[in-house]
């Protein structure tokens, strides 16, 4: 399956909660990250669960994450 890979998007969002330690919280925002309407897992269609979750998941399986020291 193909995502919108747009910067503030659901697999955008995923990828980035992932590589930043943040919780699993199905999220986007409509005008890209910080900007437009940030839209919670209670507005999201399951597509768009599915694509933070698919993003989630690339970014666990690249094994990238954010070297805090």
């Amino acid at each position: 399956m193909e995502h919108d890979m747009r910067h503030g998007g659901p697999f955008d969002r995923g990828r980035a909660d992932n590589y930043y330690a943040r919780p699993f919280a199905p999220h986007y925002w409509t005008g890209g990250t910080g900007k437009g309407l940030y839209i919670g897992t209670d507005g999201m269609t399951e597509d768009e669960i599915a694509a933070y979750a698919a993003g989630w998941a690339d970014n666990e399986e690249s094994g990238a994450e954010k070297d805090w020291g």
